[in-house]
């Protein structure tokens, strides 16, 4: 809901009546997602004017890393079909179904709609031969067979000039990311295909942490509201089969724990916050730049108003942390390895004043035009929670926030937005951050939950036509 199109809801609704059709709204939110287009269209062109001129992004189709190469495949019929029944179909069932139905289902379908695109790629182009690359986590699997050894030593094998240095994921991250590789071929399921496997499954789980979140923190309209778009989020393009895929889960339900705990909408509120402080700490040790997540993570609790929830969660991260420092491995020392090997390569030549801007178009690539809409409509809801009252100006601006679900969405989503930022500001993102940026991405979604319900189809029309012509018309590297 949004202060521009208002519905009269009561929390037991489903629902909400329809909505008086507004024209300059909508015509706003049209503006909007021309500008993301026009975004897209300015970045790839200056970037394919620098590209051309010295090289210097290291990129074929820039802004994203990938190559032009149209092609059909296996998936393409499953993808077409995903698309069509979600758009059609989508809306209705999303406010008809129990929440309990709903939950999994949101999982299914964005399971089903991110294997589509997967194939068609090809099963070994899409999803089995992902991670199995010279730059991926597969290839030094063999390195952790003595794994006590593998982990003191992680951090003398990150630099580029150290002997038997890690290849590009495995040095950009902390070793949580490659282990996770280990435990799986140590039970049998090794290979790149099973590695596809537990990327995708794990990854689109994303859609039902989010959606819990969302009931917890504004509520059960509001979550019904985003499902359609949470499950065919142009961003599935990159999550299957990509690592980061699997880190955006962890993180989500690392917050989704949270904000259950937070409200205490779940039974054991103490065992949901110890869960999540566990989560936080595995985000933490998967990928460096995802500390940011906790200024989600603050968001939930200012929203909440309540830090009921932080002891517990602290211990859960302290466990974490704990365990792997005591394996010998050296969080800081690793992130600072990261930071010189990082400008080792490509980075040192990157241009930041491309990337510091270019990076949002590919965060617009991933999220989609209804996105951008919906965040123009939530820095809309929130000055307008803010307005003075008959009484004067309101002295607590958080406070008449959080009095809205529409207000609780925009700090949500603003908090996501300035993680976004803060990680674009920092120059340790220039390039792929379709990629890195998913987990991120994955809270900005929510966003299209105030976009007015007519409408739902023709954006989610939108996002699914990208999607779909990014995975046809592209070959999307790592």
């Amino acid at each position: 809901m949004t202060p521009e199109d208002r519905t009269t809801t009561s929390g037991r609704e489903r629902t909400a009546p329809p909505e008086k059709p507004t024209r300059r709204p909508r015509r706003a939110d049209l503006l909007a997602a021309a500008a993301g287009a026009v975004l897209v269209t300015v970045a790839a062109v200056v970037g394919t004017v620098i590209q051309r001129a010295n090289g210097s992004l290291h990129l074929n189709w820039p802004p994203l890393y990938a190559s032009w190469f149209p092609h059909l495949g296996p998936g393409t019929p499953a993808a077409l079909t995903v698309a069509a029944l979600v758009i059609v179909y989508g809306p209705p069932m999303a406010a008809r179904l129990t929440w309990r139905a709903l939950v999994p289902a949101a999982w299914a379908t964005a399971m089903a709609w991110t294997w589509s695109l997967a194939l068609i790629d090809g099963w070994h182009t899409g999803v089995a031969g992902r991670l199995a690359t010279k730059y991926e986590y597969l290839t030094v699997i063999r390195r952790f067979d003595d794994l006590g050894p593998a982990v003191r030593d992680f951090t003398h094998h990150i630099l580029n000039d150290a002997p038997d240095h890690w290849p590009a994921h495995v040095a950009g991250h902390p070793p949580a990311a490659v282990l996770t590789f280990v435990g799986l071929d140590r039970i049998g399921l090794d290979g790149g295909a099973w590695a596809g496997i537990w990327c995708i499954t794990l990854g689109t789980s994303a859609a039902a942490a989010v959606l819990i979140a969302l009931r917890a923190l504004t509520d059960e309209v509001t979550a019904r509201r985003a499902a359609p778009f949470l499950v065919l989020a142009p961003a599935a393009v990159w999550a299957g089969t990509s690592a980061d895929g699997y880190f955006a889960a962890v993180a989500a339900w690392a917050l989704a724990l949270l904000a259950l705990a937070a409200t205490r909408t779940v039974r054991a509120p103490t065992a949901a916050a110890l869960a999540s402080g566990l989560l936080f700490g595995l985000t933490c040790y998967l990928s460096y730049g995802l500390t940011l997540i906790a200024l989600i993570a603050a968001a939930v609790l200012l929203i909440t108003r309540t830090t009921r929830p932080l002891p517990l969660a602290l211990i859960g991260m302290a466990a974490v942390v704990a365990a792997f420092t005591l394996a010998g491995f050296d969080w800081w020392e690793g992130y600072r390895l990261l930071v010189e090997r990082y400008y080792q390569g490509a980075a040192a030549v990157r241009p930041y004043a491309y990337w510091i801007w270019a990076n949002l178009a590919c965060t617009v690539l991933i999220t989609g035009l209804a996105t951008v809409a919906g965040l123009r409509r939530t820095l809309v809801a929130a000055p307008t929670a803010l307005r003075p009252t008959s009484t004067g100006l309101r002295r607590r601006p958080l406070a008449a926030l959080r009095r809205s679900p529409s207000g609780r969405l925009a700090l949500l989503t603003l908090a996501a937005l300035t993680a976004v930022l803060v990680a674009d500001l920092s120059g340790m993102s220039k390039a792929e951050t379709e990629r890195i940026w998913l987990p991120f991405a994955t809270w900005l979604l929510p966003a299209t939950a105030l976009l007015p319900m007519d409408r739902h189809r023709h954006w989610l029309s939108a996002q699914a036509a990208l999607a779909l012509l990014v995975n046809h018309l592209l070959y999307t590297g790592w």
